[in-house]
């Protein structure tokens, strides 16, 4: 009868493999639901922002045909704060809005939209959501190499009037409408149609974004690190 192998004590166990702790598997799925509610929260509720400011004189300041607007200031928090998606998905908030203007709320708006409805609604939208997303690439390509992030904030906010001006007014306006009646009855040529378009209301509201966005976003970082 055959005796059976005898199990060498010192041959090597075969190894179990190592098993990840329950709490380490599950903390990194539950650190992703827990940011992107936080994003979706923030959004959300700067987006309601927007919605308020648009049918309130927060919004917007109307000087005859032309409106000074203060609405990229929500865009250009979100930007900064959240983060370049949430500034394009702002932007496109802020742009519905804007062509909800064109009915009957914004004497300017209303003509255009009787010019061309299509132009009207690209006109509102693109130029919006590319600036909410410009202000926030810009937001984090300068904070990388400013580390008091002061002159970030400050540039950042900044740009998001600007950019709104030279994409909405020079842009679309120029590229969509530039040869209507309407247009061209404000000068003899492009200068002197920018020249109206792009005039007080333009260095108003860049001066308000920059003053106002830096300080609330400023002050919404800090208070985000301590939190």
């Amino acid at each position: 009868m055959k005796k059976e192998p005898e199990i060498n004590s010192t041959s090597p166990a075969k190894k179990k493999p190592a098993q990840v702790p329950i709490a380490e598997t599950k903390q990194k799925p539950i650190m992703g639901r827990n940011a992107k509610t936080l994003w979706m929260v923030q959004t959300a509720i700067l987006s309601a922002i927007i919605i308020i400011m648009t049918f309130t004189p927060i919004g917007y300041l109307k000087v005859g045909v032309i409106d000074i607007t203060f609405m990229m200031i929500p865009v250009v928090i979100g930007a900064v704060i959240v983060g370049p998606a949430c500034g394009a998905f702002l932007g496109g908030v802020f742009g519905i809005t804007s062509f909800l203007q064109c009915f009957g709320i914004s004497p300017f708006g209303t003509t255009l939209l009787g010019i061309n409805p299509i132009f009207t609604f690209i006109m509102c939208m693109v130029p919006r959501i590319l600036m909410g997303l410009f202000v926030g690439l810009i937001f984090k390509a300068l904070s990388k190499i400013d580390k008091t992030k002061i002159w970030s904030f400050a540039v950042a906010s900044l740009s998001g009037a600007v950019i709104n001006t030279i994409l909405f007014v020079v842009g679309a306006l120029i590229l969509f409408f530039g040869t209507s009646e309407y247009i061209q009855g404000f000068g003899k040529n492009l200068l002197a149609i920018l020249s109206v378009l792009i005039t007080i209301n333009a260095v108003i509201e860049a001066a308000v974004c920059m003053v106002a966005g830096t300080a609330i976003t400023k002050a919404l970082s800090k208070t985000m690190k301590k939190t």
